[in-house]
C-alpha cells in the first residue's frame, strides 16, 4: 500500500531480490535470444506519443509472462519491493519515493496536494499539458510563460512570475514538445530564486535520452532544496507505456503530501516485475537510447540538407518547422500511413514527430518530403 512504512529488513530483502533478478538476466536473455516486440503487420507507423518503438526489454517481457499467478492478490508486497528498489537505485530512502499509475498520476497528485482554488501554477508555453489540466480541476490558474527565441524555458521570467499565490512551478526537462533542455547551471539559479513555499515540479520523462553534458537530473536536489520534486516514468526508454508506471522523488514531507492524493493499490501486479527487470537491464536501455538518438541525428541531417528548419532536440522526438499551419498536413500524413503528434497552438507551424526505428524514421521522411515542400531557398 502507498502509505506502508518500510523497515530496514524490508529494504535489505528487496535489494537482494533485485540483485537476484539482475544475475538471472543472462539466462533469460539466452532463452529469449533476440526476440523483440513488433507492431501488428499492416499497422500505421505511429510516431505521435513518444513511445519506444523497440518495446520493453526481452527480459521485462519474460517477467511479465510469468507474473500471472500474482493477479489474484493485491500487490502490497511487490509495491514495497518496487519502492525500495527505486530508493536504492537513486541513493535515497523509501520514504522519498512515490509510485504512480504512470508519471501523470504523480503530476495529478502534486496539483491536488499543492494547489488550492485561487492559487496558480507557473509553466512554460508550450509544455506537457497534463499538469495544467489537472490544475484546472483544482480551480487553480495556469500562468503560461512563452519560451525563449530558441524555444527553451525562460526561467528568469518564470521565477519572476512566481508570487505568494504560486503553489507549483513546473519545468519539463527535456521539454515536451520542443525537446530542449534546461542546463544544470540555469536550473540551480532558478531553484535558488523560487520561494521554498512553492513546489518546483521537474518532469524528467525524457531524462535518459539527453547527451548534452551541461544537463543534470534534479533527482537528489531535495536534500538541499526540499521543495524540488523530480518525476520519472517507465513509459519512454523502458518501453512500458502501456503498463503505466511512474514515480516521484522528493523530500519525505513532499512525498507524504502526495500520497494523500494517490489511489491505494495504484500500481498493478504485472508491471512491477517487468519494471524491476527493466531497471536492471541497463544494456537494453542504453541500446534503445543509442539507436533512437542515432535515428534522430539521421533525420536532423536529412532535414538540414533539404533546408527544413527544426528545433534541436535532446529527446526522442523532433519539432520540424513546416512553414505553414500543420493541421492539414497531419491529415495528409495519416492518409499515407504516418501518424505524428498533434498541432500545438503556440507553435502551429511545427510538426512534432516521435523518433521510431530507423526504418520507421526513413518511412516518415519519405512521406514528409511529399507532403511538406522544401523551403524556397533549397527548392531552387
Amino acid at each position: 500500500m502507498p502509505n506502508r512504512v518500510f523497515t530496514r529488513r524490508d529494504f535489505s530483502r528487496s535489494l537482494g531480490q533485485t540483485l537476484a533478478l539482475s544475475f538471472a538476466a543472462p539466462r533469460w536473455r539466452a532463452s529469449l535470444a533476440e526476440k523483440t516486440w513488433e507492431p501488428p503487420a499492416g499497422a500505421p507507423v505511429r510516431l505521435n506519443y513518444n513511445e519506444s518503438p523497440y518495446g520493453p526489454s526481452p527480459l521485462a517481457l519474460q517477467a511479465l509472462s510469468v507474473s500471472g499467478p500474482t493477479a489474484a492478490r493485491y500487490p502490497e508486497e511487490a509495491h514495497g519491493q518496487m519502492v525500495a528498489t527505486l530508493a536504492n537505485f537513486h541513493h535515497v530512502r523509501p520514504e522519498n519515493i512515490l509510485l504512480g499509475c504512470g508519471s501523470t498520476e504523480i503530476l495529478r497528485a502534486a496539483d491536488m496536494a499543492f494547489l488550492q482554488a485561487g492559487q496558480n501554477i507557473v509553466a512554460a508555453e508550450p509544455t506537457f499539458e497534463a499538469v495544467l489540466e489537472y490544475a484546472g480541476v483544482a480551480h487553480a490558474k495556469a500562468v503560461k510563460i512563452p519560451l525563449t527565441a530558441d524555444q527553451r524555458h525562460d526561467l528568469p521570467r518564470m521565477a519572476a512570475a512566481c508570487t505568494s499565490k504560486t503553489g507549483i512551478v513546473y519545468v519539463c526537462n527535456p521539454n515536451n514538445p520542443t525537446g530542449t533542455i534546461v542546463p544544470r547551471a540555469e536550473m540551480e539559479e532558478f531553484v535558488s530564486r523560487v520561494s521554498p513555499a512553492t513546489l518546483i515540479l521537474v518532469d524528467e520523462a525524457y531524462f535518459h535520452f539527453v547527451e548534452d553534458p551541461s544537463y543534470s537530473s534534479v533527482a537528489s536536489w531535495f536534500f538541499q532544496y526540499p521543495n524540488v520534486l523530480a518525476v520519472r516514468t517507465f513509459s519512454k526508454i523502458y518501453g512500458l507505456a502501456g503498463m503505466r508506471l511512474g514515480y516521484g522523488i522528493g523530500a519525505k514531507e513532499t512525498i507524504a503530501a502526495l500520497s494523500t492524493q494517490s489511489l491505494d493499490d495504484n500500481v498493478n501486479a504485472a508491471v512491477i516485475p517487468s519494471a524491476l527487470v527493466a531497471l536492471a537491464d541497463t544494456a537494453y536501455a542504453v541500446s534503445c537510447r543509442d539507436r533512437l538518438n542515432s535515428s534522430r541525428r539521421w533525420l536532423a541531417d536529412q532535414l538540414t540538407k533539404g533546408g527544413w528548419r527544426f528545433i534541436p532536440s535532446q529527446a526522442n522526438f523532433l519539432m520540424i518547422d513546416a512553414g505553414t499551419d500543420v493541421k492539414p498536413l497531419l491529415a495528409q500524413l495519416e492518409a499515407r500511413g504516418i501518424i505524428v503528434g498533434r498541432r500545438f497552438a503556440s507553435l502551429n507551424n511545427f510538426l512534432r514527430v516521435t523518433i521510431g526505428t530507423q526504418d520507421e524514421t526513413e518511412a516518415f521522411f519519405a512521406v514528409f518530403k511529399e507532403v511538406v515542400p522544401r523551403p524556397a531557398s533549397k527548392a531552387a
